[in-house]
């Protein structure tokens, strides 16, 4: 919705796991020599200040990022993905966090290929300028969703594709159903990462049994993180998950020492807990 503005959740819990595991994906990518794609749905500005009023007014960040930002235990994958959110803060102080698009160019090397969608007109203006000059880069004010018709199969024969939706309202749930079966008929072989919010929606809840469904017939990865109470009315975001159709066969490993950890470090009660499933070829 173009009513959304992720700057007031940057760097939250959910940007944590969502980030972490797209780091993951990315340096299992680079480990063969031939180029890629990344296709971002949903890019939004590319990064983010902590300092300004959108990240201050809840202060998000500090109950995700801020939490790892000091420590000195960070399991090896978790500390990759600081590692970037340090690259983007040169001066050594946690005052801007890195949005997908921003870790993609971190990661991504000279001749794989990123694809930005973004439909808010501010947004999408801020990412323009933010990525501008880097070559293999293509930034569109369009639908995402749609974006997966002209982008797959990619000419590179190997693709990422990661849907980020802002699920304000409940559309967003069959359209990111819809478009994965879409790119997973024109390119089976790609990976697919489908962050979602842990909301007290039927949707929200079906999601992951409806995503297990779809990608029955190949390998897959849900991972969720569950860090706090929803409030007395049932509101709020409790945590998140990721679903990984035809993930890196290490993820899971990976996974299984983060998630205890990010579950303690990153939990706001005592129920503080996490999921990891998975489908293998």
């Amino acid at each position: 919705m173009l009513a959304y503005r992720h700057g007031f959740h940057a760097g939250n819990h959910a940007d944590v796991l969502k980030h972490t595991v797209f780091t993951a994906v990315l340096r299992h990518m680079n480990l063969k020599p031939k180029p890629y794609r990344v296709v971002d749905t949903h890019a939004g500005a590319g990064g983010y200040s902590l300092e300004g009023r959108y990240a201050q007014k809840k202060g998000e960040y500090e109950e995700g990022i801020g939490r790892l930002w000091s420590r000195k235990d960070l399991p090896p994958l978790v500390a990759d993905y600081v590692e970037q959110v340090r690259v983007f803060n040169p001066d050594g102080k946690l005052a801007q966090y890195p949005g997908s698009p921003a870790i993609a160019q971190l990661l991504l090397r000279p001749v794989d290929q990123l694809r930005l969608y973004e439909l808010h007109p501010t947004d999408h203006r801020i990412l323009a300028s933010a990525m501008a000059g880097r070559r293999g880069t293509e930034i569109h004010d369009s639908d995402g969703f749609d974006a997966l018709r002209a982008q797959l199969p990619p000419s590179t024969r190997r693709a990422v594709v990661l849907m980020d939706p802002s699920y304000e309202g409940t559309g967003d749930y069959p359209r990111a159903i819809a478009a994965l079966r879409e790119g997973l008929a024109r390119f089976a072989d790609g990976t697919y990462l489908l962050w979602y919010p842990q909301v007290t929606k039927l949707e929200s809840a079906q999601l992951p049994k409806r995503l297990e469904a779809l990608a029955s017939q190949t390998s897959w990865l849900h991972a969720r993180l569950t860090v706090q109470r929803p409030d007395a009315q049932g509101f709020g975001l409790a945590g998140s998950g990721v679903f990984v159709i035809n993930p890196p066969y290490t993820l899971h490993a990976q996974l299984l020492e983060v998630l205890p950890y990010l579950a303690d470090v990153l939990g706001q009660f005592d129920g503080a807990n996490y999921l990891l499933e998975q489908r293998a070829d």
